[in-house]
């Protein structure tokens, strides 16, 4: 008899997995201080029992049929359903470990036998309940029905089972009819679900729902399934009924439909989840290959109903259920609590779950320990884990082992991830196998991988196919690809079409992409719209670009007066915001700005400061940076020194440098070199120090020839 709890339970892993006997993982226990230890360590499964309930019959009929309080968990135990709390091993499932009690219950059962025989009904039902946990079916169905005549609910509810367990359907809601309608609410829980299997909603929902008021938890847990599949409200409610009476599979089920109302699952490229490397990943750039971190549980909020699923969460982790153990090892690490939640993920991992083996290979990733979180991967993989495989061709790639990244690659687009496609197509790109790397980023294009979609536009486009790298980029950008729409603006900028670029970098910078923001707000600069350009540009300077800092600095700077040299004896000057901006860009290597900075450092008196940035800048290429520092060590009286920076700035473009080259030149009596200079200077320019340079060589050559 198949249920549709079960059904859904299964469906929500894709596959079955198959117990597993856990191998020894020394260096992982390690890691967590063996945090696991003493945790059961049971695989789940299906809450919601594939066999009808047995009452186990007490001395009367009428405390016989209360099925919260007297089901059976140690015929759960005996035949793999669940009891009364919808788990397995369950305490009850002793009543045979001890020899002491075995004999207390071979006593008893005589005595129940000498008493059915005798006629009396409450033993007839007993025993009959005894033998059908026994699987004694032919024994058991005499004594049922005897006691059924009688008039006791509880034999005719057994009685139930046992015709179905024989395959006579019809025959057993007949008889769980006669017992429902006498009160039993295990009867009319099974009663339900054998409507539901026929496809009578109506009547199922009218059975489970006498039995769930009756307080009868597979009840409430049946009730929530069947009003959760049609999308009813008061789901919630049943579930929370059956969790609170310890239903493990409610717990869990309530825990995620809280999780899902508190904060939307992410959604990636083209409507599938968890898809592409995260943002500012460069596909074709940076070659990292994208794994996918989100592919298991996600919390959302950490408040409100997000906190009560935790807590559900909780309660059905510690009762074995594995789903629900990696589920709350993810809230745990997204806390920033990697240590608990390294032990729920080993407890879910060892239980066969290979989400949670994956994600504790990520947590000792993250913690240092590459090893361990290789043999979890490998775990996870074999078990047929996509992102895990994926995880290991990473591993083997930046290790430089190509063949065997590429083999777990494969792996993971065997597994139905898409990434491992979009990762082989990096891996073709970083060998210069092109053709290869275009196959790979199109087969997953196609399959909806935004960023191998933006991967293979960035292909095209560098192949001088603008035309067809378009509409790749548009669609990785409608997808949510931040790379794509700054790459689209950059693709319209290039075509002078400023408007479409604009609105494609506005979108990037909203996603919080760094360039995008600097070049936004270098269009706003350009159309006098400061405010809104400054917000821009912090939000780019703030990411890391030094040119939207230096940028970000020149838009502050423009708006104070320019310092005076401070009064003798007065302290130095602090630094204001624009200063430290400028510093900012000059620490990341920005020439422009480390000129800026010495400049203003030497106009507070600071010329050590002033002298060690403008020699960085000459030493990087700037010709402004030099010619400063030539200046500087002039004053300092170094001319020798400064002649040489000179030189480098002359050399390199700057007229006013190689007009105070023609002046050395001169001062020296060295009067070709000053013409020589003079005339690279009017060449140079600009015009004021063309002109000063064309009345200096005049005099040298009037002093030459006189």
């Amino acid at each position: 008899m198949v249920f549709m709890g079960d059904r859904a339970t299964l469906l929500e892993t894709g596959r079955f997995v198959q117990r597993r006997v856990d191998r020894p993982f020394n260096a992982m226990n390690a890691a967590f201080g063996g945090a696991a230890a003493g945790n059961n360590e049971t695989t789940d499964t299906p809450e919601t029992p594939d066999t009808p309930e047995i009452i186990k019959a007490t001395e009367t009929a009428e405390t016989a049929g209360c099925a919260a309080t007297v089901e059976s968990t140690e015929f759960t135990e005996n035949t793999g359903s669940a009891g009364a709390d919808g788990n397995t091993g369950t305490a009850g499932a002793t009543a045979t470990s001890g020899s002491a009690e075995s004999e207390e219950s071979a006593e008893s059962e005589a005595r129940h036998r000498r008493a059915a025989d005798a006629g009396d009904t409450a033993s007839m039902s007993v025993l009959g309940a005894l033998l059908l946990r026994r699987g004694d079916l032919d024994g058991a169905e005499p004594y049922l029905r005897g006691a059924t005549a009688d008039g006791d609910r509880a034999a005719a509810n057994n009685l139930g089972v046992l015709l179905h367990q024989r395959g006579y359907v019809d025959d057993a809601a007949g008889w769980w009819r006669i017992a429902a309608v006498a009160g039993s609410a295990a009867a009319a829980h099974a009663l339900g679900r054998h409507y539901r299997e026929r496809g009578d909603e109506p009547g199922a929902e009218y059975w489970l729902r006498q039995s769930a008021e009756q307080g009868h938890a597979l009840g409430a847990y049946a009730l929530a399934d069947l009003l959760e599949h049609r999308s009813d409200v008061g789901a919630e409610r049943w579930l929370r009924a059956a969790a609170e009476q310890g239903h493990r599979e409610a717990a869990y089920r309530l825990a995620r439909m809280l999780d899902r109302n508190a904060g939307d699952d992410p959604h990636d490229a083209f409507g599938r989840p968890g898809l592409g490397p995260g943002a500012g990943e460069r596909p074709g750039a940076s070659g990292r290959s994208a794994v996918r971190r989100d592919d298991g549980p996600v919390a959302g909020p950490a408040t409100g109903r997000v906190g009560e699923a935790e807590q559900w969460y909780r309660q059905a982790a510690a009762r074995g259920h594995r789903r629900a153990a990696l589920h709350l090892g993810a809230i745990l690490e997204q806390r920033g609590e990697p240590k608990e939640a390294g032990r729920w993920y080993l407890i879910s991992a060892k239980a066969g779950e290979a989400r949670a083996a994956c994600a504790l290979g990520f947590l000792l990733r993250d913690a240092g320990d590459e090893e361990s979180a290789a043999v979890w991967w490998l775990r996870a993989a074999q078990d047929g884990d996509g992102n895990a495989a994926n995880a290991l061709g990473a591993l083997h790639a930046a290790r430089g082992e190509q063949q065997t990244a590429e083999r777990w690659y494969r792996a993971a687009m065997d597994a139905g991830d898409v990434n491992g496609a979009y990762n082989l197509g990096l891996l073709c790109a970083a060998q210069d196998r092109t053709p290869q790397a275009e196959q790979w980023y199109r087969r997953a294009a196609y399959a909806g991988h935004r960023e191998a979609a933006n991967a293979l536009a960035v292909l095209l486009l560098q192949a001088g196919d603008a035309t067809g790298a378009e509409p790749w980029f548009s669609k990785a950008a409608e997808a949510g690809s931040v790379d794509a729409a700054f790459n689209l603006g950059i693709l319209y900028a290039g075509r002078d079409e400023d408007r479409a670029a604009l609105i494609w970098y506005e979108r990037a910078a909203a996603a919080g992409h760094t360039e995008a923001a600097l070049q936004v707000g270098m269009a706003l600069l350009h159309r006098g719209e400061e405010q809104e350009a400054e917000r821009h540009l912090r939000c780019a300077a703030g990411g890391g670009s030094a040119e939207a800092a230096f940028r970000l600095a020149g838009v502050l700077d423009s708006r104070q007066p320019p310092p005076g040299p401070p009064a003798l004896g007065e302290p130095m000057p602090e630094k204001t915001e624009c200063e430290e901006w400028y510093e900012r860009a000059a620490e990341q290597g920005h020439r422009r700005a480390q000129v800026r900075v010495g400049m203003l450092a030497a106009a507070r008196g600071d010329v050590d400061s002033a002298a060690r940035w403008y020699r960085e800048a000459a030493e990087s290429g700037s010709r402004n940076g030099a010619f400063n520092l030539g200046l500087l060590l002039a004053r300092e009286g170094s001319e020798r020194e400064a002649a040489l920076w000179w030189s480098r700035a002359a050399n390199d473009g700057h007229g006013r440098a190689a007009l105070r080259l023609a002046l050395l030149a001169a001062r020296r009596g060295e009067l070709a070199e000053g013409q020589r200079w003079c005339a690279r200077a009017v060449e140079l320019g600009p015009a004021e120090v063309a002109e000063r340079a064309a009345r200096l060589r005049e005099a040298l050559h009037q002093e030459l020839t006189a």
